[in-house]
């Protein structure tokens, strides 16, 4: 795989979608996991920065913008620099009463 592309399930690890790296591929092969709007099944699937990838985990559905390529799994204010968060940006404004 190029410098510039990581596998999806070792980025997953790396940004603390997952606490495995194998969970982090059963989140891809069970169908949970969008790069740019198209599913991604495959966990070998390459993305690089700039890639939207959209995680639908049990507690919350979560778009993130891919920032960075990690090099490991580091400690969660790491993780956070590997990604823009964009579910707040595409979240609906509050409604005013």
């Amino acid at each position: 795989m190029r410098e510039d592309r990581q596998r999806l399930d070792k980025w997953l690890w790396f940004a603390r979608f997952a606490r495995t790296r194998s969970l982090a591929a059963q989140l891809a092969t069970g169908g949970f996991v969008r790069v740019n709007g198209v599913r991604a099944e495959n966990p070998a699937k390459g993305i690089g920065i700039g890639d939207v990838v959209t995680v639908a985990a049990p507690h919350a559905t979560l778009a993130v913008r891919v920032r960075d390529l990690g090099m490991r799994r580091g400690p969660a204010p790491e993780a956070r620099l590997l990604y823009d968060d964009l579910s707040d940006a595409a979240a609906p404004p509050e409604p005013r009463g």
